[in-house]
């Protein structure tokens, strides 16, 4: 077998394909893999010289992120974060007990800490996670299914993770080489990724409407990837409670007290950030919008303690974290008003209908706003210490607007009304919770506010004429557009959107490709006003099909399968056969929500290497031995395959990602793990 080569940089993207890789070979549980490396300290963007520690110490900065699955809710509590320095001494970064829902950071990072530790070389990094009072929600394509604490299983013991042996822990080593240093005064940074597909196996794989909750298993083989270089794809988030602005003609900025997550103490035990702005920062305070400078003079007649949530993304010339936008007040969700988040999936009159989202009551909250989250979650609902609860719900809350609701659209200037929120829209709502008459869930937004949050729609293109595309709809939001009930968006009945004939206007400066009927189109943007259709939809941006990646998971039963590849192997082709496909249990394909079966393809499955660059990464597992072995070019990869199947080992499963062709059944891969049975 092929000895592990520590010294290739494993970068980028890796961090949640190593974790996938992890899924495919069963590893879990403590699980050590050495971690993504790189790194490098930032100036300016965070204030090293504030919270707790005195002397030689330095900030480390953590983020903590998550890769695509297909759960729709995964709340669990995160009671420490530990690092730990090449003599052995222990850190604790995260003092408290956090709430994280790892489904929300699929498209984003989260700023879990940023303490002050003391300098020094730190080698490895241990999170322990707390699965007593979990909320897992998993996609049945009818609003989610929340799975009895029961049936969430210890991969490693195969018992129920409940009290008193709820906790996993995840431990990531650093290479000796490649650590993580803390000098006096610096900032350094440290990104975690936690991956749902690669963590969880959920049982039975076909889940649907009529499946029953007690009939659903999620087993747990939690997998921490670490890395010293952050990913400059996804936006990053830094929620806090304020402690001063600064607008000078040098510096634009505010500064926070980290509180990550559902957070509301207003301490200094996460440590503090600086957040810059620009003339281009959007802010929403207390449910009224401004940009650049009138933002920072609006956060800054706040009072000292006012919570605040910023996305934006370092800078990686000046290491700074600039915001795009920017919330504050009763505009951060659990701030001053009950919030859910979610998808619109009806409206009638001035009631819309939200589903499949996320409740937060305000802190401090009233008997009836724990009564929804009781009713929204049951037995397994989450506390926030005190101030309220908060978890993903399945069903639906009904949300009242009026004219005294405040409209904002994300990145959008301009007037915006009750009347612009339809059907298909992400949104975020604001108001009172309560229960009605039947038990139903509300929500009043009448004196509140809705923010529309930019929205993706995925269709198999149909044609094109004057700006307007008509595709057969695939998915709204995310969402099966089985859900939605299209009613009174259009001028009239005979103009309400329809799933095979949806209309999306497009701006003259968003050039379209040349695709044929049927091929899958992407758009980000947002849903037509209410009433107004068509067109249904309008696109921001079009996501370039050709060029998104198709995600290949490929499984046989053990023992496996010892010639998988058509012979011989080559740096420039490895191909299975469409009968080695056919002969998988699992042989699935995916290109966002759009299914592909690459068994169908008569040529089989040819995988061949894309332009080398930060992004490619290979891998091999040897499951017995439980080691990993990484490269970073297809053809190193491919020449130690070749002498791995010697014939006698076999195959258990292989993961891909890259661009994928359906009509000739060619993957380019700028991702691929193959497990060995040995």
């Amino acid at each position: 077998m092929n000895t592990v080569d520590s010294s290739r940089r494993c970068r980028g993207r890796v961090r949640g394909f190593c974790m996938r890789l992890a899924l495919i070979a069963g590893i879990c549980g403590a699980l050590t893999l050495g971690a993504c490396s790189g790194g490098g300290s930032m100036n300016g963007s965070m204030s090293p010289g504030t919270g707790p520690g005195t002397g030689n110490t330095g900030m480390a900065m953590v983020t903590l992120t998550d890769a695509p699955g297909d759960l729709l809710g995964y709340m669990v509590n995160v009671v420490s974060l530990k690092l730990t320095r090449a003599d052995g001494t222990a850190v604790e970064t995260v003092p408290r007990t956090t709430t994280v829902d790892f489904a929300q950071l699929v498209k984003l990072a989260e700023v879990i800490s940023a303490q002050q530790v003391p300098a020094g070389v730190y080698t490895g990094v241990s999170m322990t996670l707390d699965y007593a009072s979990a909320n897992i929600v998993v996609d049945n394509g009818a609003g989610g299914l929340t799975v009895p604490a029961a049936n969430i299983i210890n991969g490693v013991t195969m018992a129920p993770l409940l009290a008193p042996n709820s906790q996993m822990t995840l431990s990531v080593q650093l290479p000796a080489t490649q650590p993580l240093i803390i000098t006096n005064g610096s900032i350094s940074r440290l990104a975690l990724d936690f991956n749902l597909s690669a963590s969880n196996s959920v049982a039975p794989s076909a889940i649907t409407s009529a499946t029953m909750a007690s009939a659903v298993t999620v087993t747990v083989n939690p997998v921490l990837v670490g890395s010293l270089i952050p990913d400059t794809t996804r936006q990053i988030r830094v929620r806090g409670s304020l402690v001063s602005v600064t607008d000078t003609a040098a510096q634009t900025s505010y500064t926070v007290m980290v509180a990550p997550f559902f957070a509301a103490d207003q301490d200094d035990k996460m440590g503090q950030v600086v957040v810059h702005t620009t003339a281009a920062t959007v802010f929403t305070i207390n449910g009224t919008s401004y940009t650049g400078n009138a933002g920072l003079a609006a956060l800054a007649a706040l009072a000292t303690g006012t919570l605040t949530v910023a996305y934006g993304s370092f800078d990686t010339g000046t290491d700074n974290f600039t915001a795009s936008q920017v919330f504050a007040g009763s505009s951060v969700p659990g701030a001053g008003l009950d919030s859910a988040e979610g998808t619109i999936v009806a409206r009638s009159g001035n009631t819309l209908t939200l589903s499949s989202g996320f409740l937060e009551p305000r802190a401090g909250t009233d008997v009836q706003g724990a009564q929804v989250m009781a009713q929204s979650m049951g037995a397994t609902s989450m506390s926030g210490g005190g101030d309220g609860g908060f978890g993903f719900f399945g069903g639906q809350v009904a949300v009242t607007v009026a004219g005294g609701t405040t409209v904002t659209e994300d990145g959008q200037s301009g007037s915006f009304g009750p009347q612009d929120i339809s059907v298909g829209q992400h949104v975020q709502v604001f108001g009172k919770f309560g229960i009605d008459s039947s038990g139903n869930r509300t929500l009043d937004a009448s004196a509140g506010s809705v923010r529309m949050m930019i929205t993706a729609l995925w269709g198999q293109f149909s044609s094109v004429a004057g700006g307007v595309v008509t595709v057969n709809l695939v998915a709204l939001d995310d969402r099966n557009p089985g859900l939605f009930n299209f009613a009174g968006t259009g001028t009239s009945s005979a103009g309400d959107a329809t799933v095979g004939a949806y209309t999306v206007s497009v701006p003259a400066a968003l050039a379209l490709p040349t695709i044929p009927a049927g091929f899958p189109i992407v758009f980000n943007g947002f849903v037509s006003p209410f009433g107004s259709a068509p067109p249904d939809f309008a696109a921001l941006t079009l996501v370039d099909f050709t060029h998104t990646d198709a995600r290949l998971q490929l499984q046989w039963t053990s023992p496996g399968i010892t010639a998988p590849f058509v012979a011989p192997l080559n740096a420039g082709n490895a191909m299975m056969t469409q009968a080695t496909l056919q002969s998988a249990v699992l042989h699935s394909l995916r290109i966002g929500p759009v299914p592909f079966d690459p068994a169908s393809v008569s040529a089989g499955v040819s995988f061949v290497p894309g332009a080398a660059d930060s992004s490619t990464s290979f891998a091999i597992a040897h499951r017995m031995s439980w080691q990993l072995q990484a490269y970073g070019s297809f053809g190193d990869f491919i020449a130690a395959l070749n002498g791995d199947l010697n014939g006698t080992t076999a195959l258990l499963a292989v993961f891909a990602q890259g661009p994928y062709d359906e009509a000739t059944g060619v993957m380019t891969v700028n991702e691929m793990a193959v497990v060995l049975n040995d």
